[in-house]
């Protein structure tokens, strides 16, 4: 039965005494297309000849009937930043009500009660759930690595003649009908440049170079298009194809997209997406009410609804960070990541800052909690980072660390690089996942009279010189940020940082060392600077090993890391190896 027929005889089964003019008004219909709907309806012996709904249209409505849901729930929700390190997307409350609760209410008041919940980010959140509604929590193991192709695959059983429904949208009326038949995917009546497709005046749906309708994510899927579905995901899933794509993208083969267009009326639902999503839907739900936020309005002396277009800062490898504009200007709002309550002393950034903060090449600080790691500032704007294969830009870098040492600026904590590594190992709670790691350790531990015996320039060092905390404005200004890592340290250690985050191979590093000094150094200094480079190289190996144990993997840097250890021990030990046969 096509959209038009099912709409006709959905209303004349719920409001068996609906005139024609009745039903021209409430589907927007003309009484010429309603008065052929009701002639065919009567033809195929669904009405019978007063209109009223036949026992073969009864039998229509109980084998036409939607039987199950699923929703799709395990995501993080990168854009509800800083909402999300609170409360899964799915949970945030709408006018006191949390957005998979309404879901599940409207599912429930057209006797859909058998519903699945793919769930993974703060899954446990979802748990009560089942005791509340009934529902079957299927959990997502992969949230963090796949989109949700691969949750729907996981449900791919449970689908048929059913819904598939994004826990992140709220809609006004229930979406969902007790009579089901074609299959169909939800797109909203506003049109954007993201979507290249649009729905016609026969709910086809078919490309469009111009803008598109919305997608809403919403689909009712019978039996036969269920099959074909699955089909797809389970070859997607099998050749590890598309598995960081959305589900819809299995419906899409070449031009053709595989299901019917239901378009809905922007004005009766609501995505919610990220935080000013939300308060513009609910200014008053509590989720509205954060930490990170209530910094930001209290230091900028700013309500929550001056603030705009906040978004996640991809890099960082510690921090989940956020940059949000207000009254034309841009900030960053560092929130600390997982595990970075062991591996940092807020206490000692802050002093660190204290020291720093008046100088004119470090990043304005406008708050900085050493309790829990929160820090605002502001961005730098129109800038970017160094490129490290920029020997220019790589220069004036140098001569920055260089200038910051020489200042011989004091904290009173150290950056110990011995204990570091220690602290490190202890945290990953096992053995490492190199099989010679205890080898390379080794020829590490080798190092440190080597170390201990050469002179240094004692001061505060950055620790974390990574060519990312290198930014040139647009006035070509420099600047050096983010020293939560910031302590007391041989100035030369800042260099072989720089070089082993560059990933700098041997040609490069020394290319680097010289660009710090600008004259001949003494073989015993690089000697020395190499032995730093091995140190550091395992130090940030068994950082990187920790925040893997967290689900955080840092790929190729984290191999590189380790390479640095292993390689640059064997060249500093056949080093000393030389100048001892030297003297003898």
């Amino acid at each position: 039965m096509n959209s038009q027929l099912l709409k006709v005889f959905k209303l004349k089964a719920q409001k068996p005494q609906s005139t024609q003019r009745t039903l021209a008004a409430e589907t927007n219909f003309s009484l010429g297309k309603i008065n052929q709907s009701l002639d065919e309806l009567k033809k195929q012996g669904l009405l019978d000849e007063s209109s009223q709904v036949s026992l073969q249209g009864k039998k229509y409505i109980d084998t036409h009937h939607p039987q199950r849901a699923v929703i799709l729930a395990a995501g993080y929700g990168m854009r509800m930043v800083p909402i999300n390190t609170e409360e899964p997307k799915g949970l945030l409350e709408v006018q006191g009500e949390p957005l998979i609760e309404r879901l599940i209410k409207q599912l429930r008041a057209i006797n859909v009660n058998d519903i699945q919940v793919v769930v993974g980010f703060m899954k446990e959140h979802y748990e009560y759930l089942i005791d509340k509604y009934n529902v079957k929590l299927l959990v997502n193991s992969h949230y963090s690595d796949w989109n949700n192709l691969y949750s729907l695959y996981l449900a791919k059983s449970q689908f048929a003649n059913g819904y598939v429904v994004p826990s992140d949208v709220w809609f006004k009326d229930n979406p969902f009908s007790s009579i089901e038949d074609e299959s169909w995917y939800s797109f909203s009546t506003q049109t954007t440049d993201q979507s290249m497709w649009r729905v016609n005046a026969k709910n086809r749906v078919v490309r469009t170079k111009q803008p598109g309708n919305r997608m809403i994510g919403v689909a009712y899927l019978n039996q036969e298009d269920a099959d074909r579905l699955a089909d797809r995901l389970n070859q997607r899933v099998d050749k590890h194809e598309g598995l960081s794509e959305f589900w819809e993208s299995a419906l899409i083969q070449g031009n053709r997209f595989a299901l019917s267009g239901k378009l809905i009326s922007s004005d009766r639902y609501a995505e919610i997406n990220s935080y000013e999503e939300l308060r513009d839907l609910d200014g008053s739900s509590d989720h509205l009410k954060n930490d990170a936020i209530d910094v930001i309005t209290k230091a900028l002396n700013v309500s929550n609804d001056e603030i705009h277009n906040i978004r996640v800062l991809k890099k960082g490898m510690t921090n989940r960070s956020f940059i949000f504009e207000c009254h034309d200007r841009h900030y960053i709002m560092r929130i600390p990541g997982a595990g970075t309550a062991k591996l940092i002393d807020r206490q000692g950034e802050y002093d660190v800052y204290q020291q720093v903060k008046d100088l004119p090449y470090v990043e304005q600080t406008l708050y900085l909690n050493p309790e829990n790691g929160y820090k605002l500032t502001r961005f730098i704007e129109h800038s970017h980072n160094c490129d490290a294969n920029n020997w220019e830009e790589v220069g004036r870098c140098m001569q920055l660390l260089k200038k910051m040492h020489a200042s011989h600026l004091q904290v009173n904590h150290e950056f110990n690089l011995y204990k570091q590594i220690a602290l490190y190992e202890q945290l990953r709670n096992g053995a490492s996942a190199y099989r010679d790691y205890d080898q390379v350790h080794a020829n590490i531990m080798r190092l440190r009279k080597f170390i201990d015996r050469q002179d240094k320039e004692w001061t505060l060092c950055h620790i974390d010189a990574n060519p990312d905390n290198f930014v040139f404005d647009d006035q070509e200004d420099l600047y050096l940020i983010d020293w939560e890592y910031a302590g007391m340290q041989d100035a030369h250690v800042d260099i072989a940082m720089f070089a082993i985050y560059a990933m700098y191979d041997q040609k490069q590093v020394d290319r680097l060392i010289d660009a710090y000094f600008g004259h001949a150094i003494s073989q015993q200094v690089r000697y020395k600077i190499y032995a730093y480079i091995a140190i550091c190289g395992l130090l940030w190996s068994n950082w990187c090993e920790y925040k893997q144990s967290l689900g955080l993997d840092f790929g190729e840097y984290s191999l590189a890391q380790y390479r640095y250890a292993k390689e640059y021990s064997r060249k500093v030990l056949s080093y000393l190896k030389g100048e001892k046969d030297a003297t003898n």
